[in-house]
């Protein structure tokens, strides 16, 4: 077991070292982007990656305190499915309406790598892996769909 120092010591070197390894790959409209930050310009909206104990995820999650906002932008992407299954090669898993650990509800579309830990290094190849190629292709999806919620 780790201290909480330890543990979010290691954590930080996991991703400054998944930053590190992202940083040279271009977007898909070839601009320079933080890849453990990605912004997507729309306000509660994110790409959330996470390394955790026990697996990986990469998600969309929308945050809107506004539940008619929040559900509106998780039908658009809903009609957007087949682009967003063509970009990502995989189906994910939806949930329209799921609660975060400070009990905020919002939606949630994620893929999960189990069996693996931030705490194991051996794992981090693995880890990368799964996050960078599901990024990448979330950066693509996104490229193309934006402009569609800039304008809802």
């Amino acid at each position: 077991m780790y201290t909480r120092e330890e543990a979010s010591r290691i954590r930080q070197a996991f991703w400054i070292g998944f930053g590190q390894y992202m940083k040279p790959v271009p977007s898909a409209s070839g601009e320079k982007v933080n890849w453990s930050n990605y912004k997507t310009g729309i306000p509660h909206l994110y790409f959330r990656m996470a390394a955790e104990r026990k697996f990986a995820s990469i998600a969309i999650e929308l945050t809107n305190p506004s539940a008619g906002i929040r559900l509106q932008q998780y039908d658009m992407l809903q009609q957007m499915s087949v682009i967003l299954h063509q970009a990502l090669e995989e189906e994910w898993t939806w949930l329209r309406e799921t609660t975060d650990e400070n009990g905020n509800t919002l939606c949630r579309i994620y893929s999960e790598l189990t069996d693996v830990s931030v705490f194991r290094e051996s794992d981090w190849p693995s880890v990368i892996s799964f996050l960078k190629r599901r990024m990448m292709a979330l950066d693509v999806f996104w490229t193309e769909v934006k402009p569609v919620f800039e304008t809802a």
